[in-house]
């Protein structure tokens, strides 16, 4: 009895802990991508606004690719 509740406790902790890292790959792209794309349209263009962009895809991609591999192992 004592594995079984054991077993999903970590089950519990490996889905709550991919969840965060899904939501904070959300938040980085709303953050970072669809932020420093809207100063792109409104024509307030700063030198780092690319850099903003493309380190916000990066983070993106690292922090769902994170969540990612906590699910399947």
């Amino acid at each position: 009895m004592g594995q079984r509740d054991e077993k999903d406790k970590m089950k519990s902790r490996k889905e709550k802990l991919a969840d965060y890292f899904y939501d904070l790959s959300k938040l980085i792209f709303t953050a970072m991508v669809l932020g420093g794309m809207s100063s792109l349209y409104t024509g307030e263009v700063k030198p780092y606004t690319i850099y903003v962009v493309i380190a916000g895809i990066v983070l993106t991609y690292i922090t769902a690719f994170s969540a990612n591999r906590i699910l399947k192992y």
